[in-house]
């Protein structure tokens, strides 16, 4: 508990410092971010709603270290279940590399992200991850007619490569999970006999270029190559993207040619270019030396940037949904439990009209109701909020009926306790089997439901990175089985390891082992 509230108090003093020193830090960014996100419900958002979720982890943290503290030594119960989980190797190491993963996504654009950690140009050094805002092509020199854009570090490290004054720091994956559309990939050839072939003992077959830039993918010839040799149309460009040539091959030879450029033809044909590449058009397979480990989706984003920002997002959501969820059916479950009667007969007819509806049906209605502006991950949330308390007010209702016979729940009647007192902190402590036994369960819940509802469109928006799309993407292109592969690898993955937890935990916790009426 204490390391959770210094992490929590850490988190808040993080997200204060960013927002008025005016730096992006890593994960702290967020929550003013999201704050910025639901202008739908203001003019400019809800500049509140930041400070709100600082004050909760600063005061949340502080609430938990002072508890720590002055709770006294540690309930034997709970230590011989700590010890339990433990011995559990298959819930313990996936519990530890569950915290290892949700660390790495803390570490936000420190890992993933297009923007350079840092920037020595003209004797000083900038870090543009960390600010709000984006630099200028110009704030580095630049001149030409996109001096004015949005400053493309990746080409600056390019053209800095041998400077000895100046340097570009790039995250590992230097790519945006979303909004970073690549140019087309292509991989060299290799010719044998005068066939030319791809990492492969078959002839190619495809699209070929030359370059005048592979990194920019500016095109300075491009041909259709059947069976290793040039076979069909041949289109070319100037420097500055003018098409000048065309022609028509067969068996490597041109039959036509057009030339309407400056200069001529055979100027124009030897100018000097890249050896030839397979041209690689989005969703391109996975090509190490261009930096693409996984390849790309159809929109032309990196795989494993954009698997990076959907791991982000089920851990954000998480984080979000578990405490609310919670919070509203053990809170409900307890007083039905408790009071019984009446109170408990209407919530158990409310309950059974939300348990009929068709869960899925009634989210995507809903979820196509609201404006794609405003479908964030806050409304998505909302939605699942509703409809994801129901299962957890059952469990504790058939807990509170039994725990509020014991005898201490008398005896704390006895001595003039409170109901909220009652409830909170005599009958909640002693449930709390139930309640981490449900948490692994309710996360995966949550993963599938999110992947689903994106799979099928009605989920966040597209500038999100949501492992369901990817899914949606990759089945509609099965010309890219790599898209598919990934996305079910780190889906099936991050849901093998919660279900061990959840094992572990509801083996460690098993009443039946360790109880104080043992």
């Amino acid at each position: 508990m204490r390391a959770l509230g210094l992490i929590s108090i850490l988190l808040g003093a993080l997200a204060a410092t960013g927002q008025c020193m005016n730096l992006a830090l890593p994960t702290a960014r967020w929550f003013f971010a999201v704050s910025r996100e639901v202008s739908f419900l203001g003019g400019n958002g809800l500049p509140w709603f930041g400070w709100l979720c600082v004050a909760v982890l600063v005061l949340g943290g502080l609430a938990m270290v002072i508890r720590s503290f002055t709770s006294g030594p540690r309930n034997p119960v709970t230590t011989r279940r700590i010890r339990r989980f433990c011995e559990i190797k298959r819930g313990y190491y996936s519990l530890v590399i569950l915290i290892a993963l949700g660390g790495l996504a803390a570490l936000d654009q420190v890992v993933v992200g297009k923007r350079a950690l840092a920037v020595n140009y003209g004797g000083k050094w900038v870090f543009p991850a960390f600010l709000p805002g984006d630099l200028k092509n110009k704030d580095f020199g630049v001149t030409d007619k996109t001096a004015e854009a949005s400053a493309d570090y990746r080409k600056l490290k390019r053209a800095w490569k041998d400077s000895k004054t100046k340097r570009v720091i790039m995250p590992l994956v230097p790519y945006d999970p979303t909004g970073d559309t690549l140019p087309p990939r292509s991989r060299e050839l290799v010719q044998r006999d005068g066939v030319w072939y791809e990492n492969s003992s078959k002839p190619y077959w495809g699209l070929v270029a030359k370059y005048h830039d592979v990194a920019d993918s500016r095109m300075h010839l491009r041909f259709t190559m059947r069976n290793g040799v040039l076979n069909g149309p041949a289109d070319g460009w100037t420097e500055d993207g003018t098409p000048v040539y065309s022609a028509d091959y067969k068996d490597g030879q041109p039959l036509t040619e057009s030339y309407n450029g400056t200069g001529t033809r055979e100027d124009f044909l030897a100018m000097e270019s890249s050896s030839l590449r397979a041209v690689k058009y989005h969703p391109a397979p996975p090509i190490p030396e261009e930096g693409n480990w996984l390849g790309t989706t159809s929109q032309g984003y990196d795989v494993i940037a954009y698997l990076f920002g959907g791991l982000q997002v089920n851990f954000k959501a998480s984080l979000i949904y578990l405490p609310i969820v919670f919070f509203i059916g053990i809170t409900f479950g307890m007083m039905m439990g408790y009071f019984g009667g009446w109170f408990d007969m209407l919530s158990q007819r409310l309950i059974e009209i939300f348990s009929n509806m068709p869960f899925l049906f009634v989210v995507i209605i809903f979820s196509s109701m609201v404006d794609e502006r405003y479908r964030g991950l806050p409304i998505i949330l909302t939605i699942l909020v509703v409809f994801g308390w129901m299962g957890i007010t059952y469990l504790m209702r058939t807990a509170a009926y039994r725990e509020k016979e014991r005898d201490y729940i008398s005896a704390a009647k006895v001595l003039g306790a409170g109901t909220p007192r009652i409830l909170f902190r005599h009958l909640l402590p002693n449930t709390v089997a139930i309640i981490v036994t449900l948490v692994p369960f309710t996360v995966t819940g949550l993963v599938f439901s999110l992947s689903s509802l994106d799979y099928l469109g009605f989920g966040l928006p597209p500038q999100y990175a949501t492992w369901g799309r990817l899914l949606g993407d990759g089945l509609s292109n099965l010309s890219a089985p790599w898209l598919v592969t990934s996305t079910f690898v780190v889906l099936v993955g991050l849901l093998i390891l919660v279900t061990f937890i959840g094992e572990a935990v509801r083996e460690a916790f098993d009443p039946k082992k360790f109880t104080f009426y043992r």
